[in-house]
């Protein structure tokens, strides 16, 4: 059943999987490539084709790239406000969890760019202050572990998380490449993490097979996974995540430009719904996709043959899966049965 696209745009929405670099838009780019001239262009035609994928490998190598613009303490606060601005005006956000990866942006670079954590947080919480008073959007942040980086990259960003924390860091995160990056090695950073009261949501089953995602789970004290698209390979991996209410943070757009599924059709979706998952409906990293929330709920909503009332639902369950505080679940939750 089609929904009328007017409806979804118009809908409060949280969002629970997107990138903070990833969510830069072509205007927010160029203004960084103008900032930092080199590899990115400053043409939004010619972004556009910069942003063709042919894999998750070359996904990941242009996404690195567009990370290099963030070097200054500036550059994260102009890309933070902006990024939210166009969350709330453009797609009708009231709350986010933005996924940020300190490492990529504080770590000295060949060059000796970079900039100290403080900074870098200072200049989070800046743009989060001001993206409430000026929005009403209320953001928090997921610390997230460049996976490519290893090691080193995992024990600075448990550094980061448990030493130089803002007031909107809520959780730990792990991203980037799966493939000969096997989440066991990160159990002794989750297991400190989680001690010291932070979410665990990290990456998996994107581009591996299911035993990830029992990794991430039994491991890594998985809250809700990020993508978990091979968990429909496994039966009793479905029933363990409905039986246990873990949600899957499910971006369709991505997993088709990235390759994890060939086409929209043969997205598992519609099968993790029907083994009773709970599925939270966002966007990873829109611009770089070329989609927005707005049309990933528009798929979503094809994808399950849903009516307005279920497209609410929807929207319902990105709320109740999210780490928000209790008001403003509560609120949000108000705004969307309201919205008509």
């Amino acid at each position: 059943m089609r929904v009328d696209p007017a409806f979804i745009a118009g809908l409060p929405k949280a969002e629970l999987h997107v990138h903070h670099v990833g969510s830069a838009s072509p205007r927010i780019v160029s203004e960084l490539a103008r900032r930092h001239p080199g590899t990115v262009p400053e043409d939004p035609e010619a972004l556009r084709r910069f942003f063709e994928f042919r894999d998750f490998a070359h996904f990941i190598e242009v996404y690195l790239a567009v990370v290099d613009l963030v070097r200054t303490p500036e550059d994260v606060r102009v890309l933070t406000y902006e990024v939210a601005r166009e969350m709330a005006t453009e797609q009708s956000l009231r709350y986010a969890e933005l996924t940020c990866t300190p490492y990529t942006s504080v770590r000295p670079h060949e060059d000796g760019v970079g900039m100290p954590i403080e900074a870098y947080t200072e200049a989070l919480e800046d743009a989060r202050v001001a993206a409430e008073r000026d929005f009403g959007l209320v953001l928090r942040w997921i610390y997230d572990i460049p996976g490519e980086s290893g090691l080193p990259a995992a024990d600075a960003t448990l550094d980061f998380a448990l030493h130089h924390a803002g007031d909107g860091l809520i959780g730990f995160g792990l991203g980037g490449p799966e493939i000969g990056v096997p989440r066991p090695q990160f159990q002794p950073h989750f297991d400190a993490a989680r001690a010291a009261g932070l979410r665990s949501v990290p990456h998996a089953g994107e581009t591996t097979g299911p035993q990830t995602v029992w990794d991430a789970l039994h491991l890594l004290g998985a809250e809700r996974i990020g993508h978990g698209t091979s968990a429909a390979q496994d039966p009793a991996l479905l029933e363990h995540l409905a039986a246990t209410g873990v949600p899957l943070e499910v971006c369709p757009s991505s997993n088709l430009a990235t390759r994890a599924v060939a086409t929209l059709e043969e997205h598992p979706l519609p099968r993790f719904v029907e083994a009773g998952v709970t599925v939270a409906i966002a966007s990873d990293d829109p611009p770089m996709f070329g989609t927005t929330l707005n049309r990933e709920y528009e798929l979503a909503a094809d994808l399950l043959d849903l009516d307005e009332e279920g497209v609410r639902e929807l929207a319902r369950t990105s709320v109740r899966a999210s780490f928000a505080p209790d008001d403003v679940r509560r609120s949000l939750l108000a705004a969307i049965d309201d919205h008509a």
